[in-house]
């Protein structure tokens, strides 16, 4: 097995594969030491490529990412060695783009398309899911014309256990006419 910073190669049953990985799967690997990767294998008219992460969730995000349109499987992993699967879903619940375009060669518009085509997809981030109570009030803010992730965090803010659905609506609509979400 040898390792360097984007790709290693790794012996199994006697052969070995070239594997593109990001820079973390990198200094998480050990010459000489097993490992388990999580592969995807990407075909192309002219090539088949061999693509290796440390687990299952940057694999996922991986394929997330290659979604995407105008993000291939160089991207995606470009974007995956700059950002952690956190950060990632962290910044498309917050649409902020701006996060993306600090990866090199990923623009303005792809950034916005991320945001935009990953938004939901993503497991965690910074909005966590509400409970089916709290989904209620959700729904009838988004019916009033609020947007969904403001609608979230405002009952996200406002939720206390034991509350009733028209007290925490009463809550949220407080706090999104005070524009308290900062």
């Amino acid at each position: 097995m040898s390792i360097t910073p984007s790709a290693a190669v790794i012996d199994v049953g006697g052969v070995g594969f070239y594997l593109n990985i990001t820079n973390r799967t990198a200094k998480a690997l050990t010459v000489g030491q097993s490992a388990a990767l999580s592969t995807a294998l990407v075909v192309r008219e002219d090539s088949l490529t061999l693509y290796g992460f440390g687990d299952t969730a940057e694999l996922e995000t991986f394929e997330l990412l290659r979604s995407v349109n105008g993000v291939g499987p160089k991207s995606a992993l470009s974007i995956l060695s700059a950002l952690t699967v956190k950060e990632i879903s962290d910044a498309v619940a917050q649409e902020s783009d701006e996060v993306f375009k600090s990866v090199s060669g990923v623009g303005a518009k792809t950034a916005k398309l991320i945001t935009l085509s990953l938004s939901g997809k993503l497991p965690g981030g910074s909005l966590e899911q509400v409970s089916s109570g709290g989904q209620t009030t959700v729904d009838a803010l988004v019916g009033l014309g609020y947007g969904e992730r403001e609608a979230k965090a405002a009952v996200q803010k406002v939720v206390a256990s034991g509350s009733s659905d028209q007290e925490i609506l009463k809550l949220a609509l407080q706090s999104l006419a005070r524009g308290g979400l900062k």
